[in-house]
């Protein structure tokens, strides 16, 4: 059975129209009865209006067809128009654009930021657009947050670019390339199952290169250093992954922490602008499970709480390995599901494996 749906929606004063469709194909359902469905709300001067339709055998009040991201792309972006894809790695969803007849993106960080607005927007934590590659790199990678601000580069956001470019490139099977990003070359390879692996290349430990102003307490590298946020010491590990990240098992001389009982949104933000991350941070608090299994929740600079966030799933390893606490293979359960990481001792690289779905396809009036 195939489910089809539009969705407009007109926000004043600008007038700004964004239509949405999407079709998802389901296994098949036992019972299912025809059901036609049309709402409109009305929040200020904002309308949303949404018509969506259902039937076990047809569809006869929305048509439904097979679109795949090659041929909703055929058509090229007018002036005022862009067409996208909407992807998720474990729930932290980007807006896909092919840009690849272009080396600058097709619409500026402050239009990405409403784009990913949720209420008045399409809805995203980022808005990533596939680029000619560049230094030798067959694609480039870029990103604007949900703030419109630009990270280095991001790991579910990562998988999602690899699963978009296999199906613009009609790649089959298992296949691999690589791509320029803001914190260097990413090597993405897509796995039979559908699981995309990615070599997310060599930790950065020194301090003054994560950035942070902590000094080292081990060589160069700051592990398990105390952090004052808000009066409460924190011991805390930095790494970066070509993006900065800020490990916590809790706080000094306190009990292990749990995650689940964490005020994310009170205290993240006052990680995120410490006066010790001159570039902000990304913050991941952590709860060891087994020396094989861990559990984080994470504050990303620039789109705030994630249910996921690749690079903190691999940069959480390298400080729990630091610290003693896990060894280099570890599952990391996210809000929006597991992970796979792996920090190779023989080439100091860390791989990660996990998903990346498409949810949508779209256009949007600029």
């Amino acid at each position: 059975m195939e489910i089809a749906a539009v969705n407009t929606v007109s926000v004043a004063p600008q007038t700004r129209l964004l239509s949405n469709t999407f079709s998802r194909k389901l296994g098949s359902v036992s019972s299912l009865s025809l059901r036609s469905i049309e709402r409109e709300h009305r929040v200020g001067s904002a309308r949303l209006r949404v018509s969506a339709a259902s039937s076990s055998s047809s569809m006869d009040a929305v048509t439904a067809e097979k679109i795949t991201p090659a041929s909703f792309l055929e058509n090229r972006e007018s002036k005022k128009v862009l067409h996208f894809v909407k992807y998720h790695g474990l729930g932290n969803d980007f807006i896909l654009v092919d840009n690849r007849d272009s080396s600058e993106p097709k619409i500026t960080q402050e239009q990405a930021a409403k784009l990913c607005d949720r209420n008045f927007g399409v809805g995203a934590d980022g808005v990533i657009f596939a680029m000619p590659g560049v230094n030798g790199a067959d694609y480039t990678m870029r990103i604007f947050n949900s703030d419109g601000s630009e990270p280095e580069m991001c790991g579910n956001g990562v998988r999602c670019f690899a699963r978009f470019i296999a199906e613009l490139e009609n790649l089959q099977g298992k296949h691999s390339f690589t791509m320029h990003t803001g914190a260097g070359l990413i090597v993405p390879e897509i796995q039979d199952d559908g699981q995309v692996k990615v070599d997310m290349g060599i930790p950065i430990l020194k301090a003054q290169d994560v950035p942070t102003k902590l000094p080292g307490t081990k060589g160069e590298a700051v592990v398990q250093a105390e952090l004052v946020v808000d009066g409460v010491t924190w011991n805390v590990t930095c790494v970066s992954m070509g993006n900065p990240h800020c490990i916590t098992f809790g706080t000094k001389g306190g009990p292990n922490l749990k995650v689940d009982d964490l005020n994310l949104q009170e205290i993240g933000p006052k990680f995120e602008h410490h006066e010790m991350f001159p570039a902000r941070t990304n913050t991941e608090f952590v709860e060891v499970l087994s020396r094989s299994h861990l559990k984080m929740r994470v504050w990303e600079r620039g789109a705030g709480a994630t249910l996921a966030c690749g690079t903190g799933a691999c940069a959480l390893v390298v400080a729990a390995v630091l610290e003693g606490r896990a060894n280099r293979k570890c599952t990391v359960d996210l809000p929006g599901g597991p992970l796979e990481i792996e920090w190779r001792q023989e080439d100091n690289h860390i791989y990660m494996t996990g998903p990346a779905e498409a949810v949508f396809y779209g256009s949007a009036l600029l």
